[in-house]
């Protein structure tokens, strides 16, 4: 991105779509730190908050990691999303929902199983 003066000051989106296409290429390693906000809107000539939505944006898309005070880092897509300190809280969310779903659906086999020995075991012998 163009810092001079006259070039027109990305947005959010701008800043967003650069750090995913340099993850996507392997430019930025998993655990690597992104500039500090603060830091990167100084040069960049924008205000904090635009590039505090566009490393929001990456949270969500569960590209990158926040921690209060240490910064925010590219994620290890090897691990599951909501997992780590610092995920997107949405992502949070839903790997306890599918960790609950994976349980229920467990029991539902065991019955199942319990169910087809009875059923099994009581039937008559073919004659």
């Amino acid at each position: 991105m163009d810092s001079s003066p006259t070039a027109p000051k990305p947005t959010a989106k701008d800043i967003a779509a650069r750090f995913r296409r340099e993850i996507g290429d392997g430019e930025r390693e998993a655990g690597g730190r992104l500039p500090a906000a603060r830091q990167l809107a100084k040069e960049l000539g924008v205000q904090l908050m635009t590039v505090q939505s566009a490393y929001g944006q990456l949270r969500d898309e569960g590209l990158v990691l926040t921690q209060q005070g240490r910064g925010t880092f590219v994620r290890d897509p090897s691990v599951p999303l909501g997992t780590e300190p610092g995920s997107s809280p949405a992502y949070a969310a839903l790997a306890d929902e599918l960790n609950a779903i994976h349980d229920a659906l467990r029991l539902l086999g065991e019955r199942l199983d319990r169910l087809e020995h009875i059923v099994g075991s009581d039937s008559p012998t073919a004659r």
